[in-house]
């Protein structure tokens, strides 16, 4: 366990150099053991500059090694037990305000959830959503605002950000033609941009209206400007709105 992640930067050359280099370095004589590290992200409702950062986009660049974001209890179960049987390292990253925000029941026996596959969450025809970790609570809101305008959101959790499921999100914006994607980490160089991207290539005859992304800002977390920092429902539903505004 790494507590938090805000601190996780001085192990950052053992985990990008050593750890998810290893099998391949030994030309697949090895791996990592199996090695997953547990470590808390994200905003908390107080965290300020150095308790609230979400550093998953750091990782992700990296082959070798996996990343998982759980979004609940029993979800965070399934992927971390997988995430323990996987040979190749992960990090594994647990919302902060899921551990006093989150209640749900957990099976009591042992199962898995298969890494690198997203799941639609909700379906919807109007707008794709995108999101993981606790950003799911967040956007669940705002479908359901938008629900009350009329307005049909399929959301998906990708649930593994590396790999990631370019399929399932491709699937459903060639559906819907439009694509939100929201985080709590800065926007410039966010893994919201790398999906974007992909969607832009996989999907560009589909699309109805531009990619948005609603995150966070590029400054430093503020403590007394969090509320005004993070990106809200409100924030996502007037996206999902000017989405639907575009011819």
């Amino acid at each position: 366990l790494l507590l938090l992640a805000d601190y996780i930067h001085p192990a950052f050359d053992q985990i990008v150099n050593e750890a998810a280099k290893f099998r391949y370095r030994s030309g697949g004589q090895w791996d990592a053991g199996g090695l997953t590290i547990r470590t808390p992200y994200g905003a908390v409702g107080h965290g300020g500059l150095y308790h609230s950062q979400s550093p998953e986009a750091y990782f992700t660049h990296t082959p070798g090694i996996k990343v998982v974001v759980p979004r609940s209890p029993a979800q965070a179960k399934g992927l971390l037990l997988a995430s323990i049987f996987e040979p190749d390292p992960v990090l594994f990253m647990e919302p902060k305000w899921l551990y006093r925000s989150a209640v749900e029941e957990v099976p009591i026996a042992e199962y898995t959830l298969p890494l690198g596959k997203g799941e639609i969450v909700k379906e919807g025809s109007d707008i794709t959503v995108v999101g993981w970790g606790a950003q799911m609570l967040v956007l669940e809101k705002a479908v359901a605002m938008a629900e009350e305008k009329g307005i049909s959101c399929e959301l998906i959790d990708l649930r593994t950000l590396q790999p990631w499921d370019e399929d399932l999100v491709a699937k459903s914006v060639e559906k819907t033609g439009r694509l939100i994607i929201s985080h709590e980490a800065p926007e410039h160089g966010g893994f919201g941009a790398e999906i974007s991207s992909t969607i832009q290539e996989r999907c560009f005859y589909s699309l109805q209206a531009p990619i948005q992304r609603v995150c966070g800002y590029d400054t430093p977390f503020p403590l007394a400007f969090e509320k005004l920092y993070v990106p809200d429902a409100l924030k996502n539903f007037d996206a999902m709105l000017n989405s639907m505004s575009e011819c």
